[in-house]
């Protein structure tokens, strides 16, 4: 059975407006008009001081917690502590940024954003190969799509859209409209399929669960994971690049690109498909290793 046309991730419902997510629209709404009307720099720290100040204290931070002990064993109390409050700090930051996302231009003098490996990212170009470049949800994750964007690439950037569809068209208009957003999903395949097929490149994050997928290990746990990477990777013979977003302080970023992964090509697709998606969690594995407190640790990413 050929499953390169397998979801990204499963189509959710279409979910009807509710009161509900009208009420989180209104916060959200003045959330974002707030943080628009101060400098980035200032809305920055505001977000992040509200969310560490506020998020440890959530019922969700439990999970966390649990995560942080399974994944990183041998991390005393106070540490876990440390790490879940700045994790709540970078997300907060993340949401004040929103707003001045079409501020931020990544390729000018004395940007906020240091790049590094776009060689890379030309020469799979020059080679005449489409790139899928992949990342996960650490620091800022939204400058390395800003960055597919202004490169000025034709790139299809597939995303998971948030359950309520008026914050999602509230955050798809912070990203402006420099290059194609497309939710993750059963569309989302078929367009990916047709971007690469003209030629074009993807960007995705894949460090989250997919509860259809196959597993993978990561950190040492089995992990279900999205193939459609390892799939349409291995397809089309593309280069398969890493993205990792840092935080280096404040409202200021690095953004590297690494050197292609290597495709398996033993014969087995199964096998060659479970292989790939193993290194690329073993390439995020590595990144939160060295910066935990910039990453995710509230998402399901294993069974509790």
């Amino acid at each position: 059975m050929d499953t390169t046309n397998a979801p990204l991730a499963a189509d959710p419902p279409a979910a009807a407006v509710s009161w509900g997510h009208r009420a989180e629209a209104c916060g959200a709404a003045l959330f974002f008009g707030l943080m628009r009307a101060l400098p980035i720099d200032v809305a920055s720290a505001l977000g992040g001081w509200l969310a560490r100040s506020t998020g440890p204290r959530l019922g969700v931070s439990e999970r966390a917690r649990r995560n942080l002990r399974a994944a990183l064993p041998g991390r005393s109390k106070a540490e876990v502590e440390r790490v879940v409050r700045l994790m709540w700090d970078n997300l907060g930051r993340v949401a004040a940024e929103y707003p001045h996302l079409h501020r931020i231009r990544v390729f000018e003098p004395q940007s906020r954003v240091e790049t590094h490996g776009i060689e890379h990212l030309d020469q799979a170009i020059a080679a005449g190969k489409s790139a899928i470049i992949f990342g996960g949800h650490l620091g800022n994750w939204e400058i390395a799509a800003l960055a597919a964007g202004q490169y000025k690439l034709d790139v299809a950037q597939i995303y998971r859209a948030l359950n309520n569809p008026l914050v999602d068209q509230m955050i798809a208009r912070c990203r402006g409209a420099d290059s194609e957003f497309i939710p993750k999903g059963a569309v989302a395949s078929r367009r990916a399929l047709a971007a690469l097929r003209r030629g074009a490149h993807l960007t995705l994050l894949v460090d989250q669960k997919l509860n259809d997928g196959i597993p993978v290990s990561f950190f040492g746990r089995s992990a279900m994971t999205a193939p459609a990477l390892a799939l349409l990777a291995l397809r089309f013979d593309c280069a398969v690049l890493p993205a990792r977003v840092e935080r280096t302080h404040g409202a200021h970023f690095r953004l590297t690109l690494y050197p292609p992964l290597r495709l398996p090509r033993s014969g087995d697709r199964a096998a060659d498909v479970a292989a790939l998606m193993e290194a690329v969690n073993q390439t995020l594995e590595g990144w939160i290793r060295e910066r935990p407190e910039q990453w995710f640790w509230v998402h399901r990413r294993w069974p509790d």
